[in-house]
């Protein structure tokens, strides 16, 4: 019976312990109908031009949407650093208001990762945040 009483505490206190580590994991459940998020990953540049930036810009700069996240995941971390003109598209995306992210581990399999933050991109691991945005309930589209 002591053993088992022991046990009990034993576990509570693990919990205790625990409790600040798990609620800080924790999604921010409230609904976010209003943000896009468009995860780019294509490395064709006119799907870039015509198709994924050119919606992501219009939906920021027509009211669309209010947040506008884009997220540069895959073969297009490699593209934008070496498109010229893709790079002019993000900086006036970026001064327009949209959010550029990139996934850092995506970046260091194409050897961009230092290319991309001297473009001024976010780049960290985006496997939780993506998370985050679908959970939130974020329009999530990919290109």
């Amino acid at each position: 019976m002591m053993k088992q009483r022991n046990m009990i505490i034993l576990f509570a206190g693990i919990l205790l312990c625990l409790a600040p580590m798990i609620q800080s994991q924790t999604v921010n459940t409230e609904p976010t109908p209003d943000k896009l998020v468009v995860v780019w990953t294509s490395d064709d540049p006119m799907v870039a031009e015509r198709v994924a930036l050119m919606y992501t810009h219009a939906a920021k700069t027509a009211g669309w949407f209010k947040d506008v996240t884009l997220v540069i995941w895959g073969p297009s971390a490699k593209l934008i650093t070496e498109n010229i003109k893709l790079q002019d598209k993000l900086r006036a995306m970026q001064k327009d208001g949209v959010v550029i992210e990139a996934c850092v581990a995506c970046a260091n399999a194409y050897g961009v990762t230092e290319d991309l933050k001297k473009l001024g991109y976010d780049v960290k691991g985006m496997g939780k945040p993506l998370t985050d945005y679908l959970k939130s309930g974020a329009k999530v589209l990919t290109f």
